[in-house]
């Protein structure tokens, strides 16, 4: 009797240790199993198609931009400058007498309707909306103005820097400014369309070169949108990934702490097909004033600096890869050497896709 007492025990020993362990070692096992996927849902996050293909672009913004004011000779002989102190460089004008304006024509076509009556525009400076109201100068029987300069779109060529799972792209790595003003525009809408290099402007020292694009902005042409224009660079979606990407093998990105100064190659279509060009990295700044400037690269490639003379206007967006993994993308090129340039984080592009 005793001796099965003490096997009932010892059965309860061993189940108890059973339970707990195998509870214990399940446990453990889930948590591996939770930590594998989200490695792999991090990874497939990482993963992005690089660029180095040349877009074009066209952006409008809300409203006119104002670039600046100026007197006008009425029809009495007299200059006058209505807008003088009422409205400054930076402001978009959205409205006229409650009408929406969206180009310059639409605004010089309501201020010429105006007749004796005055104009009252609706303003937004920054993040705010005003009023402004002020004085049309008669210059004829049918023509009036106001004496604003303004701007109403952009337009120009660069080169896309990646494509994420969900199809939104990033290129250029610096933001699009306005000439005149040096105010980056913030826009309403943009178009990416195909375009193909026509002829590229070797760069030299204090001269930077270019690359010359053949951009028709239809509608056959178009490849997606724009939806942002930052300091990091353009960002939107591409619907005809097809019609662009003819290499769709995605490569991981890297955060900042794994780039290194030393080799790298840059991706870029000066010769018409993506090729890769050797490069290196000649500094790392992640603390750099300027996000778009925490890379500093020279072009080392003998074929590129023979086609180029280094980096040229139109490689803004170029892929910088390192190590099998996309760092970056080139930015600026140096106005006195322009074998050597800036760069961007693609950590700090990634940011803007989120």
């Amino acid at each position: 009797m005793r001796k099965y007492w003490y096997r009932r025990i010892l059965i309860m020993i061993v189940t108890f240790i059973i339970t707990v362990g195998g509870g214990y070692y399940l446990t453990e096992y889930q948590q591996y199993q939770l930590k594998a996927e989200v490695n792999a849902n991090t990874s497939s996050e990482n993963m992005v198609i690089p660029g180095g293909m040349p877009i074009g672009i066209y952006l409008e913004t809300e409203g006119v931009m104002v670039l600046g004011t100026d007197s006008i000779t009425a029809e009495d002989g007299m200059d006058y400058e209505p807008a003088a102190n009422l409205v400054k460089a930076g402001d978009y004008i959205v409205a006229l007498n409650e009408q929406t304006i969206d180009d310059k024509t639409e605004l010089i076509e309501a201020v010429n309707r105006l007749g004796d009556e005055d104009a009252i525009l609706r303003v937004r400076r920054d993040d705010q909306y005003m009023n402004i109201r002020m004085k049309p100068v008669k210059q004829n029987a049918r023509e009036s103005k106001l004496g604003i300069w303004v701007r109403d779109n952009a337009q120009g060529l660069g080169t896309i820097t990646f494509l994420n799972t969900d199809s939104r792209f990033g290129a250029l790595g610096h933001g699009i400014h306005d000439t005149d003003t040096n105010e980056l525009l913030e826009i309403h809408n943009g178009t990416v369309y195909e375009t193909s290099i026509r002829d590229i402007k070797k760069g030299e020292d204090g001269t930077p070169g270019g690359m010359e694009g053949i951009i028709v902005y239809n509608n056959y042409n178009v490849l997606g949108s724009i939806t942002k224009n930052t300091d990091c660079g353009i960002f939107g979606t591409i619907d005809r990934i097809d019609a662009l990407f003819a290499d769709q093998t995605p490569i991981e990105t890297a955060v900042k702490d794994e780039i290194e100064e030393g080799p790298a190659v840059m991706r870029c279509a000066v010769e018409g097909t993506v090729e890769n060009y050797e490069i290196r990295i000649t500094k790392i700044d992640k603390n750099a004033e300027e996000v778009n400037k925490g890379i500093v690269i020279e072009v080392t490639d003998k074929r590129l600096l023979e086609i180029t003379g280094g980096i040229v206007q139109g490689m803004s967006g170029s892929p910088i890869i390192q190590n099998g993994k996309l760092i970056g993308a080139v930015t600026h090129v140096f106005v006195h050497d322009s074998t050597k340039g800036y760069g961007i984080f693609i950590e700090d592009m990634l940011e803007n896709i989120k």
